[in-house]
C-alpha cells in the first residue's frame, strides 16, 4: 500500500514542502531503501525508525519498504524526516487511518525508544507549510514555541511516537498549542548589559549615541583597558526594540542554524562578537551546504570586531558588499542563496602591537615597522573606504 506524508527542509532560509511517499509491498524480500537524494543522516534514518516503531510497541512491516522524498533532485540533510517516514509505514501498514493525515506537516528525529528531539529550521519550514495551505503541523515540543510564532496554523507538540499514533487514531486528543504572545514575553526581558551602567566615559557614550541614532558603524581606538569591550557590548541596549517582523526574521535565521534550541526566538539586537581567528567563510557565511555566518548571524544587530588588525586582510576584504548591500549572495554549483545581513559594525583597535603608543604614563616598545604592518589591514585596505 501507498502512502503520502508532507514534512520539510530548509534551502537557505526558506521551508520548502516535501512530500514523503511510502511504498510497502505485499510481496518482496524485506529491504528498506530511501531515495530522492539522501544524505548520510537521512540515510540512517532506516535503523532509527525501524527501532523506534518496534520499540513503541508496533509492529514493523516485514516487506519490501520504499521511501522516496520528492521533489527528487532536491538534496535532502538532516534528521527531520524519521517523523514523517515512520508515520509514512505505519499508515501504509494500514496501522493509521490515512484520511487523518491531510494537510499535516511531520519534522522530527526519533531516538531509539520512540522519542521526538528537536531539529532546526522549524520556523522556517512552518511558515512554508502555511504559505503551502497546509492546516496542521506535528513539530518536537522544544521546537513548539518557534513554531507557534506563526499566525494561521494548528501547531502540535508531540513528545513520543506512541502518543501521535494514537492522537491519529482518535484514541487520545493532543492539545494545540496558542499562538505565542510577543508582547508579554517583551516585557518580561530582562536586559544583560545595560548602557545606563556606565559610569563616566562621556564622550565615548556621546558618540555610541549617535551610531545608535543614525544607525552607523563606529571604530573604537585605544590602549588595553580603557572600556572598549565593554561599551560595545551594552551598545545594543539602547538600540530599538525588534518589531514583531524583525523578530520572525532573525530568529528564521537562528532557527536554520540550529540556535534556537534553548531560547526558543530572539527578541532582542543580536551581538555577535567573533574572534580573530574565524575564517572568511564563518564571517560571512558559505560552505558545501550554504549556511548564515557571522554577519547574518548579527542581522538587526551589532557585529563587534575586537582586535580588528589582528583579522586577516581577505576576510576584512570580504566585509564591503555586505556592509553596503544589507545583504550577501552565496553562489555555489548548485545554485544561490541570498542571506540578510544588516547590522552595525563595531570595530575596536589597540594604536600599536603592545597597546601603549601614545600612553601618558607607559611607553610603546614597538618598532616603527612594526606599527605600520599593524596598522595595515583596516588602515589602508578597509576604513579608509
Amino acid at each position: 500500500m501507498l502512502a503520502k506524508i508532507y514534512s520539510g527542509t530548509t534551502i537557505g532560509l526558506d521551508g520548502f514542502i516535501i512530500e514523503v511517499e511510502v511504498d510497502v509491498a505485499e510481496k518482496g524480500f524485506p529491504t528498506f531503501t530511501i531515495m530522492g537524494l539522501p544524505d548520510k543522516a537521512v540515510d540512517e534514518a532506516k535503523e532509527r525508525v525501524r527501532t523506534a516503531i518496534i520499540n513503541a510497541s508496533f509492529e514493523m512491516p516485514d516487506s519490501r519498504i520504499t521511501v522516496n522524498l520528492a521533489p527528487a533532485d532536491i538534496p535532502k540533510a538532516g534528521s527531520s524526516f524519521d517523523l514523517p517516514i515512520a508515520i509514512g509505514i505505519l499508515a501504509a501498514a494500514g496501522l493509521i487511518k490515512k484520511e487523518n493525515l491531510q494537510d499535516s506537516l511531520f519534522i522530527g528525529e526519533l531516538s531509539l525508544e520512540g522519542k521526538i528531539r528537536p531539529v532546526s529550521g522549524v520556523l522556517s519550514i512552518v511558515q512554508g507549510a502555511k504559505q503551502n495551505k497546509l492546516t496542521k503541523v506535528f513539530v518536537p515540543e522544544k521546537n513548539v514555541v518557534e513554531a507557534s510564532m506563526i499566525e494561521g496554523i494548528t501547531v502540535y507538540a508531540v513528545g513520543n511516537l506512541i502518543d501521535l499514533i494514537l492522537h491519529l487514531n482518535g484514541q487520545i486528543t493532543l492539545n494545540p498549542q496558542p499562538v505565542f504572545n510577543f508582547e508579554s514575553f517583551k516585557k518580561e526581558e530582562r536586559i544583560e548589559f545595560d548602557f545606563a551602567d556606565i559610569k563616566g566615559q562621556a564622550t565615548a557614550k556621546r558618540a555610541f549615541e549617535i551610531a545608535a541614532a543614525g544607525f552607523h558603524n563606529l571604530h573604537l581606538k585605544g590602549p588595553p583597558g580603557v572600556g572598549k569591550t565593554m561599551l560595545s557590548r551594552v551598545f545594543p541596549s539602547i538600540l530599538p526594540p525588534l518589531e514583531k517582523e524583525e523578530i520572525l526574521e532573525v530568529s528564521k535565521i537562528y532557527s536554520v542554524s540550529g540556535l534556537l534550541h534553548s531560547s526558543s526566538f530572539i527578541t532582542h539586537r543580536p551581538f555577535r562578537a567573533p574572534h580573530h581567528t574565524t575564517s572568511r567563510i564563518g564571517l560571512v557565511g558559505g560552505g558545501s551546504q550554504p549556511m548564515p555566518g557571522e554577519i547574518s548571524l548579527a542581522h538587526r544587530g551589532v557585529l563587534f570586531l575586537d582586535e580588528l588588525p589582528e583579522f586577516p586582510w581577505s576576510t576584512l576584504e570580504a566585509l564591503r558588499q555586505p556592509l553596503e548591500d544589507g545583504f550577501i549572495t552565496i553562489s555555489r554549483a548548485a545554485g544561490s542563496l541570498i542571506f540578510p545581513c544588516r547590522f552595525i559594525l563595531l570595530a575596536a583597535s589597540n594604536p600599536c602591537p603592545c597597546g601603549f603608543l601614545g600612553h601618558p604614563k607607559k611607553s610603546c616598545r614597538c618598532s616603527p615597522g612594526a606599527i605600520l604592518k599593524y596598522k595595515k589591514n583596516f588602515l589602508v585596505h578597509f576604513l579608509t573606504e
